[in-house]
């Protein structure tokens, strides 16, 4: 019998880094999901030109919209993916419960919600990039975040903290699955009924954070849901059954 004792934070901590390694393929992922994103974005979000008899002035717009929305679902998904049977089983390779693996999969969500905000914002300055290179655009420097580091750096913390909010979400949805397999039909229902109802109550329920002009509210906001989110999800994991 061991006569050591490890804390909550060590066996926290060893799940968490042991995640980081094991769970590579996640990122991999989300490199060949945003590198998809970028091509789709070619053709910009938007064109506006103007001319004369001598010369014609050609604008075209680009943003990392579309390589953000992928890594949206990418956290979405891999959140879930965290509440799966084959997942849960790896952490049993350390001393653990429930309060110790949920909080090594809350701390690798964030720390992927970090990395996917970070590449977001890297895209955008790549998009513009090879649109110079491949197709000879003259780039106005001053219309992208790159050159300003504060916006630059408010980018990525907004990115991920919305990023965080998917993988809550994604999280909380994943472990309704585990409890009861027919969350499968009821939940794609529900979003939808919400989404294009009369009312539209989805799409008002994420305007509360995508039209928030404070970043100190807007902050506010996602860390109380997401911990809201996730506290429930702790719960719901409680209600699972105990590996055999």
């Amino acid at each position: 019998m061991s006569l050591s004792n490890p804390s909550l934070g060590q066996v926290v901590k060893k799940q968490f880094f042991y995640k980081l390694k094991a769970y590579q393929q996640v990122f991999i992922t989300l490199v060949i999901i945003q590198i998809i994103a970028v091509f789709f974005s070619f053709n910009g979000i938007g064109e506006m030109g103007s001319g004369s008899q001598s010369i014609d002035i050609s604008i075209r717009y680009y943003s990392a919209d579309m390589v953000v929305g992928f890594t949206f679902l990418w956290a979405f998904i891999t959140a879930i993916n965290l509440t799966t049977k084959a997942y849960r089983y790896d952490d049993f390779a350390f001393v653990t419960n429930r309060v110790s693996s949920n909080l090594s999969n809350i701390l690798f969500l964030l720390a992927a919600g970090i990395i996917g905000g970070v590449t977001s914002m890297l895209s955008a300055s790549l998009i513009k990039v090879m649109m110079v290179y491949f197709k000879g655009y003259q780039l106005v420097a001053s219309s992208s975040t790159m050159f300003i580091p504060s916006k630059f750096l408010l980018g990525i913390i907004t990115t991920s903290f919305y990023i965080f909010l998917f993988c809550a979400l994604g999280y909380f949805v994943g472990m309704l699955v585990q409890i009861h397999k027919i969350f499968i039909i009821v939940l794609p229902v529900v979003f939808l009924g919400i989404g294009i109802g009369k009312e539209k109550l989805l799409i008002n329920l994420f305007a509360i954070f995508f039209t928030e002009s404070s970043p100190f509210i807007f902050v506010i906001k996602i860390i109380a849901t997401a911990s809201l989110l996730f506290y429930c999800s702790v719960v719901l994991s409680n209600r699972m059954e105990v590996r055999s």
